[in-house]
């Protein structure tokens, strides 16, 4: 199976298992970074590489789950994770401030209210994202993320890996997405015939 054909099987994929591929995805890619931060070096530094990889298939997921709730706000929130990933490649944190994590707190506050607006999960989760995206914001200033260390890097951890715990085992409500994203493809329609 060439690249194009694995790609159209993806998009053509279930949200359900999107999402369950979207909370794998996550667990491999903490791990791998995991892995990489304790072994260091070249090794860790490929862990690292390859756990950025993992996060970026993740954030397209993301963007198509959330779509229907708003693809704007669903395409800001992956462009967020998307500056900060690179940021995280590139291993750039300016007078020590971990600039990939502010990007990923802000990404995870619009996950949160998008998971808030969305009738296709808990609205449970929307808050635990939008928790975690506040514990990532603390690493804009070095003197809070040192105070608030370690509960900073648990809360984040704790909040985000909650929901993604949730992706892995439950998906997502398949009917109520499909609703929500027939509602959201009537609006635009109607609305590309108003302009």
């Amino acid at each position: 199976m060439d690249l194009e054909e694995m790609m159209k099987r993806i998009r053509e994929a279930s949200p359900g298992f999107k999402a369950r591929i979207a909370g794998a995805l996550y667990f491999l890619s903490l791990l791998t970074a995991v892995l990489g931060e304790s072994v260091g070096g070249k090794v860790g530094f490929g862990a690292g590489e390859l756990a950025v990889t993992g996060m970026i298939a993740m954030t397209l997921l993301f963007y198509d789950i959330f779509k229907p709730v708003s693809r704007n706000l669903s395409l800001l929130a992956a462009f967020l994770n998307f500056v900060g990933l690179t940021f995280e490649a590139l291993r750039w944190n300016p007078q020590g401030v971990d600039i990939a994590l502010v990007f990923v707190g802000l990404q995870h506050l619009l996950i949160g209210y998008l998971i808030f607006k969305s009738n296709f999960l808990p609205r449970i989760l929307g808050a635990l994202m939008v928790f975690a995206g506040l514990a990532w914001l603390t690493y804009g200033s070095n003197p809070l993320a040192n105070y608030l260390s370690p509960y900073n890097t648990a809360s984040g951890i704790l909040g985000e890996g909650l929901v993604y715990l949730w992706l892995l085992v439950m998906g997502v409500n398949v009917q109520r997405w499909t609703e929500q994203a027939s509602a959201a493809g009537e609006w635009r329609s109607q609305r590309a015939m108003q302009a």
